[in-house]
Formats: structure tokens, C-alpha cells, sequence
């Protein structure tokens, strides 16, 4: 395969993370490096020659930088397609020479947006020349390889020691440009419709191909953002298969749901809807008390720690199957208990992040919000007896789980674990006897959780009448007063939140 030597190369990044090791090697090998500004000045400081931008234009830096290598002497020697005649003799005609090899990473925009800027120091932040240069070179990848990230260096490095740059990988690094472009414009658009998110831009890359999707017959990868921090994306895998398409699905889905529950609590997911949960003393009893809501449905599910996966509680989990187990680390101990179930996925993962979007298909569109958040107890309303301490806290468990279950959802908690999940309901009394039935005996004594208001007070009475003690519910149904007169009616502690959670 033709290489194409590197005999000359413009630098200019502000990312400075291996610079110098690059250049050390470009200039070992005679390489002419053209730069400007802080680059050039840092490179000069590291002992390495330049060639200065403005000596090659002849023009000096204006604008207070923000018009630098937009010349021609530059474009002519990063466009120039040396396979036409008339190129050549452009070059040749005004004694521009051509570039093999532009290093460019641009003005960190997103880090200075995320960090709470002005607008008037974001603008700065938004790069030109950098943008320019990039799509140039990479436009004209059969010549010139473009690289736009450090982690390339070392790419290049050896490229220059073995002859020169394959078409290959120009093409790659071209592929890579034009990605990063693209999510920098991305970063600015959305930051401008930040206040009317008219527009929205969402430059994805695939992080990993999945064998099929939610059935066999789909395709399916795992996208992220550039720079993705997800808890997904930093997790490590201690042992088991490669994660599926419904993997992720449940597994993010168990993981939001736990670190929202205090520490030392365990929740069981099985197609992103709660089948356990519970508060312990120790992991191992929140474990036990999780599994025992619903152990048919826990069958095959993801088991979710808010904590460490000890010994205890991994011989308490080996005894039954399951598909996966997250939690924040994993000791040596529950790693050789489990280590003996080839498949089980075990996983420690940081917590879950606060990126604010959730987006979901439609035909030919997509719905996109907030992410739903704000489940504080502080504002809650007491419209019958005040619950006891107990009850209150059991309520916070109920009400934690529910938000985080397909709608209509009632949840049924008693002694720190739900005992009872209605999920998915087309009707909220629905809801309640499918709690209802799920909690049996375990329902005496117990709270109960709706994640919106109760329309009618049939499933107040039906809960009531099954021995709940407390409800917490949103509220603000026409028919309040009748849900409120059950509630009294049945001496039932009845707490009003004046916040819906639905879940689709």
C-alpha cells in the first residue's frame, strides 16, 4: 500500500497533552512544523523549532487571535489535491507548499459551558480557525491525515517512522474529524437553544456493537456522547457474557432506581419494572427481604447494590439465577462465590450521572424532556392522621420504587422492603389488586404508594380493606374529597406530594 511521507505539519492545539512527544518525533525525522500562537510558544519552550504562522502568510495574528491561519498560504497547503495538474501549479505559481499532517483540537467550548461561563466567555470559546483547518484536511484525506485528539499521537508517531501515512488510516482520521466538528457545532447549538431548545443536536458514537437488540431479528449498539462519563461507560465488568440490548435496558433501570434508595439498599429489576426492593442493617438482609417481594418475577432479573457486593450476600444470590449484579465495588470474597456462574454478569459501576435528557422514539421523531427528578419528601402534605415514623418511612421506600415503575404503578412497602408492585396497569385500581394480590398477607400493616392521583376512591378502599395503613399519592383529582373520606373513613394516614411521577 502507498504511504505518503509526512514532510511538513501545522500544529495548533489547546490540548497540549503529549505535544511535545509528537513533536520530538516529527522534528527527528525532519519533519517542518508550522505553527502559531500558544503552540508555537510552548513548542519553541520545549525546544523544538517552528515555523510561525505569520512567517508563512506574511500577515501578523489579529483580532486578538481570532484570525490567525485563515489565509490562503495555509488553506492552498491543506486543500491542495496533489493528483490535479492545476493544483500543483498553484502551489508552485505563489510558492505555497503543501501539508501532510494537521494536528488541530479545539477551544474547550464545552468545557466552558458546563463550567457555568458567561455568554460572553463562551463566545470567545467558540473556536474558528480550528473548525476550518479540520474539515480542510480531512476533506482532503487522500493527501493530508488529520488528527484531532491525543490519543492519535502515538498513531502518527509510528506512521512517520515507518514511511508515511496509509489511505487508511487518513480515511479513519478523516472519519474521526469530521465527528468531532460536528459534536463542537452540536455543543454550540445546543447551548444557544439552551432557553427555547428549538433545536437539538445529538452527535452519538458507537461505544459497542450488541449481538441483536430486544429480539433477535434487530440490530442494536450501544451509542454514547463524545466524552461520555454514563456509569455504564466507566463500569467494570468482573465476570459473565457481554451485556445485551436488554441488559443495558435493565441494568441502567435497576442501578437509577437503587442509588435513589439510601445505602445498603437492593433492588430487583426484570424488564425495567421493580419486582423488589428493600432497606436492610446489612446488604445481605436487604437482599433477602428484596428477593422475597416477588421471587417468580425475580427469576432471570438484575440485582442492583447500593454498596459493596460482600461474601454474605453473594452466597445468598448464588443460590438462585439471575442475569445480572450491580453494585458500586465487588469484594474478592463475593467474586470467587460467584465466579463458579460463567454467565452471570457481575459489574461494580459509579453512580448513576445527572445528564438531564430523556428521549424516546416515535415515528420519524422523537419525544425529548427532563429527566424526571424531584422525588423530596420535604413538601409533603398530611390530609388525614400524621403517619407514624414507621409509616413514614416505609412511604419514602413506596414512593421512591414507585416513581420509578411503568405507570399506572402502585407500590405496597412493609418493614423496609416492597412486598407488593402493580406495574404497567391500564387502570390504577388495577394497579392496587395487582399489589394486592402480589403482597397477600404481607399487605397487613403495610403502605402503599401511587404514582399519580387517585381518580375515584375504589382503590383507596381496596387497599384499606387489604390492611394498608398510609397512602402517599400526588393529589389533585376532582374527586380528592372522596379519596380523602376513605382515607378517613378507614383511619389510613394520607399523604399528598402535589407531584405526579407517570412513567411510559
Amino acid at each position: 500500500m502507498t504511504k505518503i511521507p509526512i514532510k511538513r505539519a501545522l500544529i495548533s492545539v489547546s490540548d497540549k497533552s503529549g505535544l511535545v512527544d509528537l513533536a520530538r518525533a516529527l522534528h527527528h525525522r525532519d519533519v517542518e512544523i508550522v505553527s502559531s500562537g500558544g503552540t508555537a510558544s510552548y513548542l519553541e519552550e520545549a525546544g523544538i523549532p517552528v515555523v510561525r504562522v505569520a512567517d508563512v502568510t506574511g500577515a501578523p495574528e489579529m483580532l486578538g487571535g481570532r484570525v490567525k491561519t485563515l489565509h490562503p498560504r495555509i488553506h492552498g497547503g491543506v486543500l491542495a489535491n496533489l493528483g490535479v495538474d492545476e493544483h500543483r501549479r498553484d502551489l508552485e505559481d505563489l510558492g505555497i507548499a503543501p501539508f501532510e499532517l494537521v494536528v488541530v483540537n479545539l477551544y474547550p467550548f464545552e468545557e466552558t459551558v458546563s463550567g457555568g461561563a458567561t455568554h460572553a466567555e463562551a463566545i470567545e470559546k467558540i473556536d474558528i480557525g480550528g473548525p476550518t483547518l479540520i474539515r480542510a484536511a480531512a476533506k482532503n484525506h487522500a493527501w493530508v491525515a488529520t488528527v484531532v485528539t491525543p490519543d492519535r499521537y502515538q498513531d502518527i508517531i509510528d506512521a512517520v517512522n515507518s514511511g508515511g501515512t496509509t489511505a487508511d488510516l487518513r480515511e479513519g482520521l478523516a472519519r474521526e474529524a469530521f465527528f468531532r466538528t460536528a459534536a463542537y457545532d452540536a455543543a454550540i447549538v445546543n447551548w444557544l437553544e439552551r432557553d427555547g431548545a428549538d433545536r437539538l443536536v445529538l452527535p452519538l458514537e458507537q461505544a459497542t456493537g450488541l449481538r441483536y437488540g430486544e429480539n433477535p431479528h434487530q440490530q442494536a449498539a450501544v451509542y454514547r456522547f463524545p466524552d461520555s462519563d454514563g456509569w455504564w461507560t466507566n463500569a467494570d465488568q468482573v465476570q459473565g457474557k457481554a451485556m445485551s440490548f436488554n441488559n443495558y435496558a435493565d441494568a441502567d433501570a435497576a442501578w437509577r432506581l437503587v442509588n435513589d434508595l439510601p445505602v445498603k439498599s437492593v433492588a430487583i429489576v426484570k424488564h425495567m419494572n421493580a419486582c423488589g426492593a428493600a432497606v436492610g442493617e446489612t446488604v445481605r438482609e436487604a437482599f433477602v427481604k428484596a428477593w422475597d417481594c416477588d421471587p417468580l418475577s425475580a427469576f432471570g432479573g438484575v440485582i442492583a447494590i447500593n454498596g459493596v457486593l460482600d461474601e454474605a450476600t453473594a452466597r445468598e444470590i448464588s443460590e438462585y439465577f439471575v442475569e445480572i449484579v450491580l453494585a458500586h465495588s465487588v469484594t474478592a470474597e463475593a467474586a470467587a462465590v460467584l465466579a463458579s456462574k460463567k454467565n452471570l454478569r457481575v459489574l461494580s459501576a459509579p453512580a448513576p450521572t445527572d445528564h438531564d435528557l430523556d428521549i424516546r422514539s416515535i415515528d420519524d421523531g422523537f419525544l425529548v424532556q427532563n429527566r424526571d427528578r424531584g422525588l423530596s419528601i420535604d413538601d409533603w402534605e398530611t390530609k388525614t392522621r400524621p403517619p407514624s415514623d414507621t409509616e413514614r418511612s416505609d412511604l419514602e421506600l413506596a414512593w421512591t420504587v414507585c416513581a420509578h415503575t411503568k405507570s399506572n404503578a402502585i407500590v405496597i412497602v412493609n418493614d423496609g422492603a416492597a412486598v407488593g408492585v402493580g406495574a404497567g396497569d391500564q387502570s390504577r385500581v388495577g394497579a392496587a389488586e395487582r399489589a394486592l394480590a402480589r403482597a397477600g398477607e404481607r399487605a397487613k400493616g403495610g403502605v402503599a404508594a401511587s404514582d399519580a392521583f387517585f381518580p375515584f376512591r375504589d382503590g383507596p378502599d381496596a387497599l384499606a380493606a387489604a390492611g394498608i395503613t398510609a397512602i402517599v399519592e400526588p393529589g389533585g383529582s376532582m374527586r380528592d374529597d372522596e379519596v380523602i373520606e376513605s382515607a378517613t373513613e378507614h383511619d389510613v394516614a394520607l399523604v399528598f406530594t402535589g407531584r405526579r411521577h407517570f412513567r411510559h
